[in-house]
């Protein structure tokens, strides 16, 4: 049975660099029998433990991209419990200005997106909720209500089929080839463009809250103030349209493929990223993060599965959407 309720937001943002591989961590606490030869070569060969050669940590400044006709709720969020037992918000269709003229080339041009209306998870999937539905925690840093981590993108798709296969939905992955039904009325990674759509909330800035980046304190666990490590979801305020966490805590898996070139040349109406790729879209920054990470435009991504065969990424989590039109 689903129940709704209204709840209280708070105002939302921009911002923008590129993407990049990040620092792999501590390996997993599933997955752990590949032969260690194996584990050598793969680390050779996927460059595992690469620190970021690009300078995309330093101070981000405002982004003077107007914001092209957002939808902004005239009322609270509507948010709704699904038969997971998940809290989600509807994501009121709309557009807006998608990247940054002042960030990384993989965030240029700056250009107008319209965006469809979908259900978005207000947290984090958390580590009860993805052990209930496949059976097993790999997250490093234990505890029920902090957000699932060392997944990698295929098991974050792989929930999000278990999950819509426990409320009787269609799932949106084929999971021999990954590629998504967009039609399904299941769960699905969001699209980049509706994951940076729904972090801004219908305002322009670098932030959820605004450019100045001493509200990521207020707003958000990042490398100043998370003691390295993530925390239980929900503990900072929700944006503009109930969404918590949309900065730091983990860095959140889309369901886009990669391309740096890729706004040069995407379409105007639900982009859904390349066909293809080597690697996927994360977004958000994570608890490891400085302040020009966790902007709202700041793009980066890694392989969606091989390079942590042996080592696992603490920092990389992720949260389900949903087709609008019936709701969850």
């Amino acid at each position: 049975m689903l129940t709704e309720h209204r709840i209280e937001g708070v105002q939302s943002a921009s911002g923008g660099s590129a993407c990049q591989e990040r620092r792999r961590t501590n390996p997993p606490q599933a997955d752990r029998t590949p032969a260690l030869a194996v584990c050598a070569l793969l680390l050779t060969l996927s460059s595992c433990g690469r620190e970021p050669s690009n300078e995309v940590g330093k101070a981000a400044a405002r982004s003077d991209s107007p914001a092209a006709e957002p939808a902004r709720s005239p009322q609270p969020p509507k948010v709704m419990k699904t038969e997971s037992g998940v809290e989600m918000a509807l994501i009121p269709g709309g557009s807006f200005m998608m990247g940054d003229a002042q960030g990384a080339d993989d965030v240029k041009p700056v250009r107008k997106v319209s965006v469809s209306s979908f259900w978005m998870d207000k947290h984090e999937v958390t580590q009860a909720s993805y052990e209930d539905l496949i059976g097993n925690n790999p997250a490093k840093h234990e505890g029920d209500k902090n957000p699932i981590e060392q997944v990698r993108w295929t098991q974050a798709a792989r929930y999000c089929n278990a999950r819509s296969l426990k409320e009787g939905l269609k799932p949106c992955y084929d999971e021999q080839t990954w590629k998504c039904d967009f039609e399904a009325n299941g769960y699905r990674l969001p699209t980049e463009a509706e994951w940076e759509y729904a972090c801004r909330a219908g305002a322009s800035k670098l932030y959820s809250f605004g450019d100045d980046a001493q509200g990521l304190r207020t707003h958000a666990w990042f490398k100043e103030n998370s003691g390295k490590k993530p925390h239980s979801v929900g503990e900072k305020p929700a944006n503009a349209w109930g969404l918590h966490d949309m900065h730091g805590n983990v860095s959140e898996w889309c369901n886009d493929w990669h391309a740096a070139d890729y706004y040069k040349s995407s379409p105007e109406k639900d982009p859904r990223g390349p066909e293809t790729g080597q690697k996927r879209v994360l977004r958000g920054g994570s608890f490891n993060s400085p302040p020009a990470k966790c902007a709202a435009s700041f793009r980066y991504c890694d392989a969606p599965a091989l390079p942590d065969v042996c080592l696992g990424y603490d920092e990389y989590g992720f949260r389900c959407v949903r087709k609008a039109a019936e709701g969850p």
